[in-house]
Parts: structure tokens; sequence; C-alpha cells
């Protein structure tokens, strides 16, 4: 029998465990840290998208053309609103047909009823969390010739762009006809009139 003075070593199972934990803390950490410093963030998944260009262009061959598909689909999301005004007037169009009048909905039966701040589908953190994480996927998927699948490339990049250009022109037609700018960069927000 054992004494309580004696401790006993926890299983292999629970100290690898305990060194993934410990793992994911100090990886937590660092991505706080980074929080704050938006512009060095990009620039610097900006420098991974150079270097895995740069892969390409010296290795002949990896034209992964996913990466650029999901930094476009990312990209999308980050664009559009989390609650997208059609939706909303489809639903109170529904809400119409259906009887009601409108008055026990919660909602405003107008659009200019309330100021609604600009709230992204995706938020910037994440853009650039999950794109950076595309791009060192991406880049170590370059060491491998499993992933140098054989294709006729100049097919995937027309592809690229019809795709790009038909979801952007979309997606400008829908901000253009719901009034609403993603952006807010050099734009101040101001309250009431000059006095």
């Amino acid at each position: 029998m054992m004494s309580e003075n004696e401790t006993v070593e926890g299983s292999p199972v629970q100290n690898l465990q305990a060194q993934y934990a410990n793992a994911m803390r100090k990886y937590q950490s660092m991505l706080d840290k980074w929080t704050p410093y938006s512009l060095q963030r990009w620039l610097s998944t900006a420098g991974l998208l150079a270097v895995f260009m740069l892969r390409i262009v010296f290795s002949q061959g990896w034209y992964i053309d996913a990466l650029a598909i999901y930094l476009l689909n990312l990209l999308l999301a980050f664009l559009q609103p989390k609650f997208d005004p059609s939706l909303q007037e489809d639903l109170m169009a529904d809400d119409m047909e259906g009887g009601g009048d409108g008055a026990s909905s919660p909602l405003p039966s107008q659009r200019d009823d309330e100021f609604r701040p600009f709230v992204r589908r995706l938020p910037e953190w994440q853009f650039w969390l999950s794109s950076t994480r595309a791009t060192v996927i991406a880049l170590f998927c370059t060491t491998s010739e499993v992933f140098d699948v054989p294709v006729y490339w100049p097919i995937l990049v027309v592809y690229f762009f019809v795709l790009f250009t038909l979801t952007m022109r979309r997606q400008i037609q829908h901000m253009v006809k719901y009034k609403y700018v993603p952006f807010d960069i050099g734009r101040k927000a101001t309250y009431g009139g000059k006095k």
C-alpha cells in the first residue's frame, strides 16, 4: 500500500495532456500580445504570402489555388454585415403577408428608425488569424510532393479571377443597395451638429 506522502507520477497520457494545455496557454498568450498591433499583423501575413508566392515561383510547382479561394471566402465574410438587411426585409415582408401589422415586432419598421453600427460577419481578428493559419498550412504543403497535384494552372487562375469578379460585384451591389460601408478608415464618428 502507498502512504499519503508518496506521489504517483501521472500516466504518459496525462503528461501529454498537461504539455498540450501548457503549449495552448503560451500560444494564446502570444496571440493576446499581438492583438493591438493590427498593421504589423497584416504586414507579417503579407510577408508570409510573399514567401509562399516565391516558393511557388522558384519550385515551379504547387499551384495551390485553394488558398486564394479560401482567402476570397474570408474576405467576403469580412465585408458582409453580421445581420443582413436583405434577410431582415424578407422577414418583415413575411410578417406583413402573414397578417401581422408589424406592431408586435421588436424590430424597427423602417430602416432609419434606429442607428445600427456595422457589425462584421467575420471580425478583423478572426480574418487575420484564419488567413495567417491558411497561409502557413499552404506553405508547409509545398514541402511535400504529395500536394503537388498536376493541373493545368491557367484554368485555375482564370476561375479565380472570374469568381473574384462575380462575387465582388455582387457584394458591391449589396453595399450600394443597403447603403453601408464596411470600412471606417479615416472617418471619425460625429454626433450632433457644430456648435
